[in-house]
């Protein structure tokens, strides 16, 4: 069997998650079925939370076994900030749910070319934050357990989870400014502040899945994201600008955009474990490199936490969605608490 398992001590505060790697036998799943309705039951554009009268919505799978509850894995998907929804990972989210034991849910956040090209990069991380929130109080609905979630996306969808990872602490209900570089979740539980989330860990996860991402919005910010010539910007049909609006740049406000990056922003163990992460890049990827993936790898790993790199051979950028064979669903089994 192609099996591989990194076991957490429950003392660390951690569940155990089995990290399947099927690449080397491919042909023996040929078998599964990529998206089998009888194996799970799907509640569609479920509205989570609207921010400013934004509607976000996700879909949530159910696993169609007779079990009490399941893991839950709360998917983000990718497009520079700035283009798709969740329906470009509707195939991922239906392989998950046809042939593993999760609850999955598929999230829609704001892009930067959302209500007239206004939306601001933290206001996107609000999204995610929220978003983990709303399954942790309303998952038990859909047979989830809320003790039990990973998060992971891919490129942009990575640095969401990457960010609900490294600063789900950092929380307050100000507004995000180069004073207070704290976040605001779109959805907060009743009766809650985002002060007394932070205070909670309301947002600790038991483990990530980060897939081709981007760790270092500063230097994304510095090699032209913001400018004309960024494909992102001619794809979203809107006029480029500064990811927090025309009036910052990252030479001038650079604590903004380090705040937005999880490489600035890796806390050594003593101070804080993270939970264990997957890293998985491909080997040609122009566009998020595999020795930029290293880099944060190897800075994770140095600080003290549980991290293993994947590196698809002869794969480019989004692969994910790209492939018929889902690398996600290759990459996880279902979590279970250590005996």
């Amino acid at each position: 069997m192609c099996l591989e398992f990194a076991r957490i001590p429950k003392r660390s505060g951690f569940l155990m998650i089995a990290l399947l790697f099927l690449s080397s036998c491919a042909e023996k799943q040929e078998s599964k079925a990529h998206n089998d309705p009888d194996r799970y039951s799907l509640a569609k554009d479920i509205l989570w939370a609207s921010p400013s009268g934004f509607d976000l919505t996700m879909d949530i799978y159910t696993p169609a076994y007779d079990q009490a509850t399941y893991p839950v894995i709360v998917m983000f998907h990718g497009g520079g900030w700035l283009i798709n929804d969740k329906s470009i990972m509707d195939q991922a989210a239906a392989y998950l749910a046809t042939n593993s034991r999760y609850v999955v849910c598929n999230v829609n956040y704001r892009l930067l070319s959302d209500s007239g090209n206004s939306i601001k990069l933290n206001e996107i991380v609000n999204d995610a934050f929220g978003a983990v929130l709303w399954v942790k109080d309303n998952i038990a609905r859909y047979k989830g357990d809320s003790a039990r979630v990973v998060v992971t996306g891919d490129s942009a969808g990575a640095h969401l989870a990457a960010m609900v990872v490294n600063m789900g602490d950092q929380l307050g209900s100000g507004d995000f400014s180069m004073e207070s570089l704290r976040f605001t979740p779109s959805y907060l539980p009743e009766a809650m502040s985002a002060e007394s989330v932070a205070e909670q860990n309301g947002l600790a996860v038991q483990a990530a899945v980060l897939s081709y991402g981007v760790y270092d919005i500063s230097e994304v910010a510095a090699g032209g994201f913001e400018s004309v010539k960024n494909p992102f910007w001619i794809a979203s049909a809107s006029l480029a600008r500064g990811v927090f609006g025309d009036s910052f740049n990252v030479a001038d406000h650079p604590s903004l955009y380090e705040a937005l990056s999880p490489i600035h922003s890796i806390p050594d163990i003593g101070d804080g474990a993270l939970p264990p992460q997957l890293l998985t890049v491909g080997s040609e990827d122009p566009v998020v490199t595999p020795a930029s993936v290293k880099s944060y790898t190897e800075l994770l790993r140095a600080a003290g936490h549980p991290t293993r790199y994947w590196e698809y051979q002869g794969k480019s950028h989004a692969f994910l969605i790209q492939d018929r064979m889902w690398s996600l669903g290759q990459a996880l089994k279902w979590m279970r608490p250590p005996l």
